[in-house]
């Protein structure tokens, strides 16, 4: 068995295989003046930056280069740039402010070493969580995200429906269901040449909190990933989770905010 790691071993391995060396399908990945983005075919879809390897002399030029390049080359949704606070410190959130990114909510990146993992994510489930893999049924897990955040959830169900269809190895996605009836939603992402994979959603309908579902299907998340040969599970946790999850073994390793630019109206 391979040794603990502590939060600075984690941390640099995943900026090395999460951030430098990642690959999000369907986004096709591009290296450009120390930046890592990622573009997606649909246009009308975020790309992304998460990795920069910026100075304080270059870090304004580059981030112009990058609004430059959006608004010639895609002048689409927009381009989102996700800062971390363990970065080497070029003031880059408010280099991005002043080309006009706008700040989002900061959020924690917290992981699970797998080796060292609670016991209630091994166990075997005592809640109906079921693992939804026809495309044509994910439309539940966007209904749900739906009716706890009060926002419409169609790309969502879209984008499942995709991912499921083309990058079937590369997703899952779980519903915990109550008397048959869907009450909460999640799913995992398993990139290849990576030892973390990434929990997403979660969302969990009021009438059925405080039941164990959301630690129900983190764990049935928790036993694929182990299944499947992963080290790590990592989450951008919002303050609602955060510490459900830091109860349940989850370090915290940094802080995360997306800063997002989109094409001026009047371009």
């Amino acid at each position: 068995m391979v040794g603990m790691m502590d939060r600075n071993e984690i941390l640099q391995l995943y900026d090395q295989q999460e951030r430098k060396n990642s690959e999000h399908p369907p986004y096709r990945r591009e290296e450009a003046q120390g930046v890592v983005r990622h573009v997606h075919p649909d246009p009308e879809r975020l790309s992304f930056i998460i990795y920069s390897d910026l100075t304080a002399e270059n870090a304004d030029r580059v981030v112009q280069d990058q609004v430059n390049w959006y608004r010639t080359q895609i002048n689409g949704g927009g381009l989102e740039w996700k800062t971390y606070e363990h970065d080497a410190s070029t003031s880059l959130p408010q280099r991005l402010a002043a080309h006009g990114f706008e700040a989002d909510e900061r959020e924690a990146l917290l992981a699970l070493d797998l080796q060292n993992c609670p016991d209630v994510y091994l166990q075997p489930l005592t809640a109906d969580v079921r693992r939804i893999s026809d495309p044509d049924a994910v439309g539940v897990v966007a209904e749900i995200q739906a009716a706890v955040y009060d926002e419409n959830f169609d790309w969502l169900e879209k984008q499942l429906r995709t991912s499921l269809t083309t990058q079937a190895d590369f997703w899952a996605v779980y519903v915990a269901y109550v008397d048959d009836v869907p009450a909460c939603a999640a799913w995992i992402s398993f990139p290849a040449n990576s030892r973390f994979a990434g929990l997403w959603g979660g969302a969990t309908l009021s009438k059925y909190r405080k039941m164990g579902l959301y630690t129900a299907v983190v764990a049935a998340r928790a036993q694929e990933a182990v299944r499947r040969g992963y080290r790590f599970l990592t989450v951008d946790a919002s303050d609602m989770s955060r510490p459900i999850l830091q109860k349940r073994g989850f370090q915290l390793l940094t802080y995360t905010t997306p800063y997002t630019w989109k094409q001026p109206e009047n371009d």
